[in-house]
C-alpha cells in the first residue's frame, strides 16, 4: 500500500434511466446492477466496491432513480435513495448534457444542497451529444450546487472512467479497507439472480407489466458435480391479465424471459444453469408492507 489510504463511501443519485447503473458497473468493470430502460429498474440500494491495493477502495451505493413516489414500493425506494446520502463521504450527481434543468432535477439539488457532503456533477451519455452541447449543459448546471468538480463520461462507452476515479480518491478521506480487495459487491448470488431474471422480464414485456412484477428464488442448488445449477423461481405480479401476459401463448413469452435470465445467470456463475419459472397473482402487493417485506423490500 501507499503512503495515504483513501476510502469511504459514495452515493450515485439522480433521477430514473440517466444510467447509474451502467455507470457502476463500468467503473467495477462487471454487471451488478441490473440495467433496462425503463423507470423503477432499480430498486434497492446496491454496494459495489472498487479496490485499487495503492490507493485506496470506494464502496459505490447505487440506489433507485429519484422520482415522485406512487405506492409504498415507490416509498421504499424513495428512502433507499435518501437514506444512501446519509452514508456518502462523497456524492455523485448523475445528468444527462441538457440546458433544461426540470422540477425534478431542481428537488434534487435542493435536496443535495442541504447536505453536507461534497457533490460531483457527473453529465452522462455524452457520446451522444456534440461538444457543443456539452459545454451548453456544464454552464446551465455549474452554478445550481456548489460542486467540487464536474466530470462528463460516457458509461456506455467507457469514456472518462478513469478521470472519475482519480477525483472520486482525491475527495475521499483517509480510511480503512473496509472490503477484502477482491470483494466487488456484498449481493448475494442469490440476491443477482433474481434481479437478473426481473432484468430479462423488463426488457421482454412492456406498458405497465413490469412496473408490477417481483421475483423470488424458491430453490437455488448446485449438483453434487459442480457443474449445473437448478434454479426454481417465481415471478409474481398483480393482475390475472399480467400473468396472461407474462406466459404469453403457449407460454412463449414465459421461454423468452428465461432464455434471457439464463444467459446471462450463466455469466454470472460460470457454470450451466437449469431455470425454472413459475407465474403467481399477488393483488396490488406494491401497496402491502408484508408482501414488499417477503419481496426483499425493506430496510
Amino acid at each position: 500500500m501507499g503512503k495515504t489510504f483513501k476510502s469511504g463511501f459514495v452515493s450515485i443519485v439522480g433521477r430514473p434511466n440517466v444510467g447509474k447503473s451502467t455507470l457502476m458497473n463500468m467503473i467495477i468493470g462487471q454487471k451488478i446492477a441490473i440495467m433496462s430502460s425503463k423507470a423503477q429498474t432499480t430498486r434497492n440500494k446496491i454496494k459495489t466496491v472498487y479496490t485499487e491495493d495503492d490507493k485506496g477502495q470506494i464502496v459505490f451505493l447505487d440506489t433507485p432513480g429519484i422520482n415522485k413516489a406512487k405506492n409504498k414500493l415507490g416509498d421504499f425506494m424513495l428512502e433507499e435513495a435518501m437514506g444512501s446520502m446519509e452514508e456518502a463521504d462523497v456524492i455523485l450527481w448523475l445528468v444527462e448534457p441538457t440546458t433544461y434543468i426540470g422540477k425534478g432535477e431542481q428537488s434534487i439539488a435542493e435536496k443535495l444542497g442541504k447536505k453536507d457532503v461534497p457533490v460531483i456533477l457527473v453529465i452522462n451519455k455524452i457520446d451522444a451529444f456534440t461538444p457543443e452541447d456539452l459545454a451548453k449543459a456544464i454552464d446551465a448546471y455549474k452554478d445550481i450546487l456548489d460542486f467540487i468538480d464536474i466530470v462528463p463520461v460516457s458509461a456506455l462507452r467507457n469514456k472518462n472512467r478513469e478521470l472519475l476515479v482519480d477525483i472520486i480518491f482525491r475527495n475521499l478521506p483517509e480510511g480503512p479497507m473496509y472490503y477484502d480487495p477482491e470483494t466487488v459487491t456484498d449481493e448475494t448470488e442469490r440476491e443477482i439472480v433474481k434481479e437478473l431474471i426481473r432484468e430479462a422480464a423488463l426488457h421482454k414485456l412492456d406498458k405497465e407489466v413490469p412496473h408490477g412484477i417481483a421475483v423470488v428464488i424458491d430453490t437455488m442448488k448446485v449438483r453434487p458435480d459442480g457443474r449445473i445449477v437448478d434454479i426454481e423461481a417465481t415471478i409474481i405480479c398483480e393482475r390475472d391479465s399480467h400473468k396472461g401476459i407474462i406466459i404469453g401463448k403457449h407460454g412463449a413469452m414465459l421461454k423468452n424471459i428465461g432464455t434471457g435470465a439464463r444467459i446471462e445467470i450463466e455469466k454470472l456463475l460460470e457454470m450451466k444453469v437449469n431455470l425454472k419459472l413459475w407465474v403467481k397473482v399477488r393483488r396490488d402487493w406494491r401497496e402491502n408492507l408484508g408482501d414488499l417485506k417477503d419481496y426483499g423490500y425493506t430496510r
